[in-house]
């Protein structure tokens, strides 16, 4: 008779709480011979919370087991469909961590700081090249403040050319990512939809339609959430500048043709870039992120401070634009993030970062063929860096929703995709292969993705009831949201 295993069980319905028994301890405490000091006020103190007690390997294992139940880049295809989690060099990390430039005090006196000075110029320099925009500024602690810095740099370049008061008005496509129109909104402007054509791309005859004295900019994702080129946007650009408009550039999803195509080249006038994207620095959980903006001659005045300048003297220092919108956060950005992505750059050179690209479209265009024929696609043509299928037939004759497949992909060991977004996609299921992954991941993914497909026609109720593996099956999302429990109820308590 075989022994039983280790008995398996649910981390989430016994926490350290629950597991704390009297006169355990993790580590030994001397007994403390010295002047006592008195305790706060009693009304100060708790008695509500007991710490619990467990020795140090019960405690070692619990942790080690919950690390476990974690899902990261760093344990499997992780296909987020515009968000581009791919692998990150550690070696980046440890750049960063070197102590010249972890160690250094943002307050430090410029000749005191130029190695991080000269190395962050160096990357605005790269930066500039890839994007063929000469201007660049750092600061932008994100992708979102990048975005509301190249719209506010916009804004003032208006108010000097005293035409600010007519334009009021941004065009934003529906294929854009959806912090476009809150940006321009935020910024005051009034949101002008631009619908996609047929073929996934802007509707030329809308934008033509709607271009005229009132419109301050059109903001444009390239490529698009799609994962479409935007065919024919030189032409565009040339009907936005007629109108006296400028052009902003989305570039978020730059992997797609860094070392390949400039937006400087295709008429933008400003772009912001997420770093902690596309030049591999960690990404998710809210951050830390960076999000440089670059942009041509006219508008560089306008770059929020600080920017980084060389003086005859050969020192890198510190400086604000003639007309700046002044300071976005504190310092000098995200340093750390920085740091990241210009050893990045500095390790695959123009060469490496063109074949990045070109890995991204590969890999995408890969899974589009595998999965092909077994979910819808709404926009069939070649993709870029993502393709966004639909689970609408899936929903139409088995009633088994976007949401479903997502789920049960997790009892395949995946991390789900995007779903439901873009929005002009129904039931959309967007996925992102990025290109550090193999082929033998993206083979793995779409099989499990049709027999996902197959089990949905043959098993819905499977699909209805997943997640079945994981530790925490599907959520009250709406209950959770509002009325969120953010404390310890104690064990066996309803959570």
């Amino acid at each position: 008779m075989t022994a039983p295993g280790p008995r398996s069980e649910d981390l989430g319905a016994r926490l350290s709480f629950d597991r704390g028994e009297p006169g355990r301890r993790a580590v030994d405490v001397p007994v403390w011979n010295g002047q006592k000091t008195p305790l706060p006020d009693a009304h100060l103190l708790r008695d509500s919370v007991t710490l619990p007690e467990m020795g140090q390997g019960e405690l070692v294992r619990y942790y080690t087991a919950l690390s476990t139940r974690n899902y990261g880049i760093d344990s499997g295809t992780y296909p987020l469909g515009s968000c581009t989690m791919k692998f990150n060099p550690k070696v980046n990390d440890l750049i960063a961590f070197l102590p010249g430039f972890a160690d250094a005090h943002p307050q430090s006196p410029e000749h005191e700081a130029q190695g991080t000075l000269r190395t962050l110029l160096e990357l605005r320099q790269g930066l500039a090249e890839i994007t063929g925009l000469p201007h660049v500024s750092l600061a932008p602690a994100a992708g979102a403040q990048g975005e509301l810095a190249g719209v506010l740099m916009i804004t003032a370049a208006l108010e000097d050319r005293g035409e600010l008061e007519a334009r009021r008005r941004i065009l934003v496509p529906d294929s854009a990512h959806g912090t476009n129109p809150a940006t321009a909104a935020m910024a005051g402007y009034s949101v002008t939809h631009l619908p996609t054509a047929e073929d996934g791309s802007l509707d030329r005859a809308t934008i033509e339609q709607e271009l005229d004295e009132s419109v301050a900019a059109v903001m444009v994702t390239v490529p698009n959430t799609l994962g479409l080129w935007e065919n024919g946007i030189e032409q565009v650009a040339e009907l936005i500048h007629d109108a006296g408009a400028y052009l902003y550039a989305d570039g978020a999803n730059l992997n797609a043709i860094m070392g390949r195509v400039r937006y400087g080249d295709l008429g933008f006038d400003v772009v912001h870039l997420n770093l902690h994207k596309s030049f591999s620095t960690p990404h998710g959980g809210g951050g830390p992120g960076a999000g440089p903006v670059c942009c041509t001659e006219e508008l560089a005045p306008y770059l929020p401070t600080p920017i980084l300048e060389e003086g005859d003297d050969g020192l890198v220092r510190l400086a604000a634009p003639e007309r700046s919108i002044g300071r976005l956060q504190q310092f000098h950005g995200n340093v750390g993030v920085l740091l990241r992505a210009y050893a990045y750059m500095r390790a695959l050179g123009l060469d490496g970062l063109r074949s990045v690209s070109g890995q991204a479209v590969l890999n995408a265009n890969y899974l589009r063929v595998l999965l092909h024929g077994h979910y819808d696609l709404p926009y069939d043509r070649p993709v870029l860096h993502e393709v966004v299928f639909s689970g609408s037939r899936q929903k139409r004759e088995h009633d088994v929703r976007t949401y479903d497949i997502a789920k049960r992909l997790i009892d395949y060991g995946f991390h789900p995709p995007t779903v439901y977004f873009p929005l002009i996609v129904e039931e959309a299921l967007m996925i992102e292969p990025t290109e550090t992954e193999p082929p033998e991941a993206i083979e793995a993914l779409a099989e499990a993705l049709i027999a996902i497909a197959e089990e949905s026609a043959s098993d819905p109720d499977t699909l209805h009831g997943a997640p079945w593996t994981a530790p925490i099956g599907r959520l009250d999302e709406t209950t959770a949201a509002r009325r969120p429990v953010l404390s310890w109820r104690g064990p066996r308590q309803d959570r």
